[in-house]
Formats: structure tokens, C-alpha cells, sequence
């Protein structure tokens, strides 16, 4: 087998964990909002203790990266390619803890005080885990333009965001004896808003894995 042939083989093996590892957080965020509707805290702790799976895999990606980068001496856009893998999986791993910490809130609610807030938490994971999907089905298609759009779409997470945060100042300005609450939906919302953004990250690693250059940097 050629060096180069060896190369393809292993990126083609980091594809795979990267859409596993996708996998695995997109699963957690819909479970982890999943439990927060359903009062379902047996789900909740699930989540909260799959967390280390997800952390576990990232470890192996990172270590396929460096071997990759040590053994392959790859060209620039494969090390670009190399570089955008392990800034992904950074992302994700985050990804994968601000859905154990919405699982880990969901576990203080014993109804749900702010219904028409809740309606648009939903709505938040819903989207968070298209643009999370999309962002990586981006990198292993090498599609700059579903890179794009992924991150245009923040803005529809951003827009969900404010709704749930006037809805809920409306809500304490009637019942003040659910600020409590409404700073735990508050949470929720705000970790759902920085998972998009971290789906808009691995986007603009995305485009700089095929072009050469990102918002911050130009280089290679």
C-alpha cells in the first residue's frame, strides 16, 4: 500500500469517529431537552454519565490527528484538513458538556412554571442539532456551501434565544417567586445558544480546511 493510499485510509477512519462523535452529542443534546420536558431524570443522569464516552473519543481522535500529523507528513490542505479535525473535536466536546449540564438542570424541575418558555426550548435543541450536523456532514463532504448555511442558520438559534429570555423577564416581573426557575431556563437556553455557536466554529474551520482561510487567521 502506497503512503499515500495508507493516508486516505486513515482520514477515511477519522471520518467516521468525527460522524460518530457527531453522533453521540447530537443524541445528547436531544436527550438532555428530552428529559427537561418529560421530567424523565433517569434520561437526565444517562446523559450526565455519557458525557465521559464522548470525552473518551475525543481523546482517540486527537491521538489519530497527531499520528497522522507525525507519520504522514501530510501536504497543506491535509494538514489543514488535520488541524480543522482537532479543532472539531474540541467543539464537540464542549458540545457534549453543555448537554450534560442542561440534563444536570432539567434534574432541579419538578414541573414545568413557564410553558410558553419551554415551547421554544425545543424548537432551540432542534435546531442547535441540525446546524451540529450539518457542520460536521460539511467537513466530510469537504462542502463549503452547507458550511455556509449552517452558519447563516445561527441566526434563527440567536433570535429563539431572545424570545425565551423576554419571555422569561415577563414571567418574573409577574411571579417573582420563580426567579429561581426562570435563571435555570435561562441556563438552558444560553447552553443551547452556545452549542449552535460552536456548531458555527467548526464551520469556519470548515472553510478554512478548503481554502486556506479563516475570519482570525491566513495562513497555509
Amino acid at each position: 500500500m502506497s503512503v499515500r493510499s495508507k493516508f486516505d485510509k486513515e482520514l477515511e477512519q477519522l471520518h467516521i469517529e468525527l460522524i460518530r462523535m457527531g453522533s453521540m452529542v447530537e443524541e445528547a443534546i436531544a436527550k438532555s431537552v428530552k428529559a427537561l420536558e418529560t421530567g424523565h431524570n433517569e434520561m437526565a443522569e444517562e446523559v450526565i454519565k455519557d458525557d465521559k464516552n464522548i470525552d473518551a473519543l475525543e481523546k482517540v481522535i486527537e491521538t489519530r490527528c497527531l499520528k497522522l500529523l507525525m507519520l504522514q507528513q501530510p501536504v497543506a490542505r491535509d494538514l489543514r484538513a488535520i488541524s480543522t479535525a482537532l479543532k472539531m473535536i474540541t467543539d464537540m466536546e464542549r458540545i457534549g458538556d453543555q448537554a450534560a449540564d442542561i440534563a444536570d438542570l432539567s434534574l432541579r424541575f419538578k414541573s414545568q412554571p413557564f410553558a410558553s418558555t419551554f415551547v421554544k426550548i425545543p424548537q432551540m435543541a432542534s435546531a442547535a442539532v441540525d446546524m451540529v450536523r450539518g457542520s460536521i456532514e460539511s467537513f466530510v463532504k469537504s462542502d463549503l456551501t452547507l458550511a455556509k448555511q449552517v452558519m447563516k442558520s445561527d441566526d434563527a438559534v440567536d433570535a429563539l434565544f431572545e424570545e425565551v429570555k423576554n419571555a422569561l423577564i415577563e414571567e418574573v416581573t409577574k411571579n417573582r417567586d420563580g426567579s429561581d426557575e426562570a435563571i435555570d431556563c435561562l441556563m438552558i437556553a444560553k447552553y443551547l445558544e452556545r452549542i449552535g455557536d460552536h456548531a458555527v466554529n467548526i464551520c469556519e474551520w470548515v472553510e478554512f480546511s478548503l481554502t486556506g482561510v479563516h475570519k482570525s487567521i491566513q495562513i497555509l
